[in-house]
C-alpha cells in the first residue's frame, strides 16, 4: 500500500505583504463614470471654470485618464484592440506634458485631457470593458 503524502501549506505572502495589499484595498476606490463626465463636461463646456480650479481638474483628469489606462490594461483590450491602444498610449502622453508643464494648465491641455479622457472611456465601454454611463 503506499502512502501519499501531501506538502505541507504555507501562507502565500508574508505579513509585511499581506500589510501591503490591505493598505492598497483601503485606498481602492470604485470607478465613478459619472465623476468623470463631471470633470470632463466642466472642462469641454463653452464656459470654463472659474482659474483657481484648473489645476484640480488637471489632476482628476490625468487620475482618470491613468485609471482608464489601467483598466484598458487589465482587460487586455489595447492587445484585442488597436485603436484602445492608440488611446492609451495618447492618454499616457497627455498626462506627461501636463505633468511636465506645472501647476496651472493652459485651456488648451486642459481640453486636451478632457479629449482624451473621453475618448478612452467611450472606447473602453464600446469594447465592453466599462458600463455606459448617463
Amino acid at each position: 500500500m503506499t502512502v501519499l503524502t501531501t506538502p505541507s501549506w504555507s501562507w502565500p505572502l508574508g505579513p509585511s505583504e499581506l500589510a501591503g495589499v490591505l493598505t492598497k484595498l483601503r485606498q481602492w476606490t470604485p470607478y465613478d463614470g459619472e465623476m468623470v463626465l463631471d470633470d470632463v463636461g466642466a472642462v469641454l463646456d463653452d464656459v470654463l471654470p472659474p482659474q483657481d480650479v484648473l489645476g484640480d481638474l488637471a489632476v482628476r483628469l490625468c487620475g482618470h485618464l491613468a485609471r482608464l489606462a489601467d483598466i484598458a490594461v487589465a482587460t487586455e483590450a489595447g492587445q484585442a484592440d488597436l485603436e484602445a491602444e492608440r488611446l492609451v498610449r495618447q492618454a499616457r502622453a497627455v498626462c506627461a506634458q501636463q505633468a511636465s508643464v506645472g501647476r496651472v494648465p493652459t485651456v488648451g491641455q486642459l481640453r486636451r485631457l478632457a479629449w482624451a479622457v473621453n475618448e478612452l472611456q467611450e472606447r473602453l465601454t464600446v469594447l465592453g470593458c466599462l458600463r455606459e454611463t448617463a
